[in-house]
């Protein structure tokens, strides 16, 4: 184990490869309250909901905070292997927790470069400069690497929301969405990104959730972007709530906003005080086991670039971003 020692925060430059998805809005919200983060394009991804709703929820959430300046991309539709995996009831059928809003900005918004072509180009642009924060399945991100070799050694850190290291699933019974929805894709990255990786499992999410109370006061401020998260996470609150199943069992109820722990991390890296420093793969034949991320601890398979799984999280200062974000 390894403790990470507070830094202040200096000028950030971000790529976001995301699925919206509640989770993913509330990431957005996250960073794009930060004023000295540079976010040089936001890449869309299937995952979630389908790509086309991805597009549409990023647009929205940045038509909200004022920042449609942003570029953003259109991506990759379905895993490497062409398969979709979305389950429409936890965020609901378009994503965001379906309330839709009849003045969202279209898709004649997006940029017309692919957003593969663009993660490269943006990357090679401004090498070692650039943090990529990728919160849905790693498609894209893969896909980067496959068409430029040399993308990884490009970026400054990978911040990845994915995952598991105790073999807890959610959708499946030992693998987390993320890494399931394209685990071919999460193989790749793990096996082939040179940058230092930061990962947020699953059960790292778990055991840092928030109390329903902080949620209630969270989304009741008396802002335009709360009444927004209150209105778009309504539908998976309520599903949250009434879970029941190991995850409660053995780390009680609460909030979880998943993506916005690795965005946070991002964000200010003292928000994360703990991490083991580790090879990590992902299974991709198990028949209960596909997509399950698998931790070296042992070393046996010798793998060079060891991620930082986050292990501990500062909760006051997480807070104050998740406060901040809606104001």
């Amino acid at each position: 184990m390894y403790k990470k020692s507070a830094s202040k925060m200096g000028k950030n430059m971000l790529l976001l490869d995301v699925d919206p998805g509640v989770d993913d809005a509330q990431a957005l919200l996250m960073v794009l309250a930060v004023p000295n983060i540079q976010i040089m394009g936001i890449t869309c991804c299937h995952g979630n909901t389908g790509i086309e709703n991805v597009c549409r929820n990023v647009l929205r959430v940045l038509k909200l905070c004022g920042r449609m300046e942003i570029p953003v991309y259109r991506g990759s539709a379905a895993s490497i292997l062409g398969e979709r995996l979305h389950d429409p009831v936890y965020h609901g059928k378009d994503g965001l927790g379906d309330v839709p809003d009849p003045n969202a900005p279209g898709l004649e918004h997006l940029q017309m470069e692919h957003a593969v072509n663009a993660m490269i180009r943006i990357v090679s642009e401004h090498p070692g400069q650039i943090s990529l924060v990728a919160v849905g399945p790693l498609t894209n991100v893969a896909l980067a690497v496959k068409m430029d070799a040399t993308f990884p050694s490009k970026l400054k850190r990978l911040y990845i929301m994915g995952g598991n290291m105790e073999g807890r699933g959610n959708v499946k019974v030992a693998s987390e969405f993320n890494f399931v929805t394209d685990a071919e894709a999460a193989y790749v990255v793990l096996s082939q990104f040179t940058c230092p990786t930061y990962i947020a499992t699953w059960e790292y999410c778990l055991r840092h959730r928030l109390p329903w109370e902080f949620y209630k006061e969270w989304v009741n401020q008396d802002t335009e972007k709360a009444r927004f998260m209150k209105r778009i996470s309504a539908h998976t609150a309520e599903r949250a709530k009434s879970e029941a199943g190991s995850k409660e069992l053995f780390f009680g109820p609460g909030f979880v906003s998943c993506d916005s722990f690795a965005m946070a991390a991002a964000i200010d890296e003292s928000v994360v005080t703990e991490y083991s420093q580790l090879g990590v793969t992902v299974e991709l034949h198990g028949s209960l086991t596909r997509g399950m991320m698998i931790l070296d601890t042992l070393d046996l398979l010798k793998i060079k670039n060891r991620a930082f799984v986050m292990m501990k999280c500062d909760m006051e200062k997480y807070k104050q971003l998740l406060i901040a974000s809606l104001k």
